[in-house]
């Protein structure tokens, strides 16, 4: 009989999903050394091997993919077995693994997190800021509980739960404060700062900018919303953000906010989780307790 432990499929797993020891190893929290003495005892264990190793990369054999993906499936079962026995207790105890975008987290969780440890104080809840994409891939892994996203994610095995709306407003420079709000015809012909690739919020401002993400622009990009301002608060350009990072962000730049006329530009902001997760009424609940945080 295989003697192949949950620790081998999980340390393999990573291994194939970023390809690199190093960063597997970081993934894992364990050592480098350490991860590649439990691949070699897999491979052994198997009589195969699961990874071609070069000076700095790594490739994955014919074996290797298929036993990354009935890893990923054993991993995912196992991790249900953890939602089964949550989904028996009532109040909801014990881990509560919740993502959360970039342009959300620094404003909101705080207060979704001091609210949730009161109303279930032997929740534990485990955030992760990440953008979209690899949220929602970690949400069907079964790898996250729930993240906190800007809706449609347009997944079929996810549940899209609306939390409420919000407006996008102007950053410029405190000189420009007296001056007309540009539409969007006018802001394609500015210097606009936006997200680097794969924030969905530079997205929602491109689309309503109509500005083609594929269109050959110089724009000044930045990893949050904070670099942002801050460029714009050195007279970079303007910016937009949401509503929400108003009170943040704006209060160490010299820059002026401003509204546009409406329609105004704003996103929906929501809770998802996989359809068939034994968590669901669970996170229901959860999900109309963060739904009150934005009245």
């Amino acid at each position: 009989m295989i003697n192949i432990s949950i620790k081998h499929l999980r340390y393999f797993e990573a291994l194939a999903r970023l390809g690199h020891f190093g960063r597997a190893a970081e993934d894992c929290a364990i050592s480098q050394p350490a991860l590649s003495v439990q691949i070699k005892d897999l491979e052994a264990m198997l009589g195969a091997p699961l990874v071609e190793r070069g000076p700095k990369s790594i490739r994955v054999t014919g074996l290797g993919e298929e036993v990354a993906h009935r890893a990923r499936e054993i991993l995912r079962s196992v991790e249900e077995l953890g939602d089964l026995a949550r989904a028996s207790n009532n109040p909801l105890i014990g881990r509560l693994r919740l993502g959360v975008i970039p342009t959300i987290a620094p404003y909101f969780l705080p207060a979704v997190i001091r609210t949730l440890n009161v109303k279930y104080p032997d929740l534990d809840i485990r955030p992760r800021e990440a953008v979209t994409q690899h949220l929602i891939q970690d949400l069907l892994d079964a790898k996250l509980d729930a993240a906190i996203v800007a809706l449609p994610v347009s997944e079929p095995t996810l549940h899209e739960e609306p939390l409420f709306e919000e407006e996008f407003v102007l950053v410029r420079p405190q000189h420009d404060a007296d001056k007309p709000v540009p539409n969007a015809d006018m802001l394609r012909d500015m210097r606009l700062l936006l997200l680097e690739e794969g924030h969905c919020f530079r997205d929602q401002a491109l689309s309503f900018c109509n500005i083609s993400a594929a269109t050959p622009r110089e724009l000044m990009e930045g990893s949050s919303l904070s670099t942002l301002v801050q460029m714009v608060g050195a007279g970079i350009g303007v910016t937009l953000i949401p509503e929400m990072a108003i009170a943040i962000d704006t209060q160490c730049a010299p820059v002026c906010v401003a509204r546009f006329a409406h329609p105004r530009p704003t996103r929906s902001i929501g809770m998802v989780w996989r359809k068939n997760s034994l968590l669901s009424d669970h996170l229901m609940s959860l999900s109309q307790i963060v739904r009150g945080l934005s009245a």
